[in-house]
């Protein structure tokens, strides 16, 4: 038995093969007999609130309720672009909300589970951006506009995002390593699993005279990208696009 995690999945209709690549991974034997299913944030390029009426969030929604009726927990971490995703599609998706930080027992090892933005705390620019979109006023007063209002507005801030991402070195948009072992520290464990930065690797470094092990998940752009913990092995691999 294992227990698995996506993120960055950025799903959107521009991009149908990796919504298919989704769906068929989910609906797949290894993440049916999972011990549970993680996904640490950006499930969707943009999200728009809960009572958004387009196809793409009914698929998602059917694709992870799916896993769960299959008696699989599906746990799920806001990102930077679904920020907005809240309690009402988490009950219709099948998905248990977790608090960025949350700190899970994976197979004996206490582990810190993040998105993994705030913690790239050198690129100023993004953390000022994002602690205005996580204000919960800010956030009542974007949900209140129509929906076609805050299509334009998720638009916007994408096209906002790429000029920022190609305009700044890619040493600030990631994680600082006081940061990380700062939040490691705080929470008491020797292990961290995020996405964001779309560096799939494995790092292992020294914290307190002990090896400490930081995860960092894949994006799903071109390709899937999935971590495998079991109490014997932690494996991370890529999907290829059917």
């Amino acid at each position: 038995m294992a227990t698995l995690f996506i993120a960055d999945l950025h799903l959107d209709p521009a991009r149908p093969a990796i919504t298919e690549l989704f769906e068929h991974f989910l609906a797949s034997d290894e993440v049916r007999t999972a011990d549970a299913l993680y996904i640490l944030g950006d499930l969707v390029e943009a999200w728009i609130g809960d009572d958004d009426d387009a196809e793409l969030p009914q698929r998602i929604a059917d694709a992870t309720r799916a896993v769960r009726e299959a008696g699989v927990p599906v746990y799920f971490m806001v990102g930077n672009r679904d920020f907005l995703l809240g309690e009402t599609y988490a009950a219709r998706a099948g998905m248990t909300l977790l608090d960025d930080g949350a700190v899970h027992d994976i197979h004996g090892h206490p582990t810190l589970l993040m998105h993994g933005d705030v913690l790239c705390t050198d690129d100023v620019a993004y953390q000022a951006v994002r602690q205005q979109v996580r204000n919960p006023q800010w956030q009542a007063q974007i949900l209140s506009m129509p929906l076609d209002a805050r299509r334009a507005f998720a638009a916007k801030a994408r096209e906002d995002s790429r000029k920022h991402t190609g305009s700044t070195m890619e040493s600030i948009m990631d994680v600082n390593a006081d940061a990380v072992a700062n939040r490691m520290r705080e929470a008491g464990v020797a292990r961290l699993i995020h996405g964001h930065t779309h560096r799939p690797a494995v790092h292992t470094f020294d914290m307190n005279g002990k090896t400490a092990e930081r995860i960092v998940l894949g994006d799903w752009y071109e390709h899937g990208s999935v971590l495998r913990v079991s109490a014997e092995s932690v494996e991370l691999r890529g999907l290829a696009v059917k």
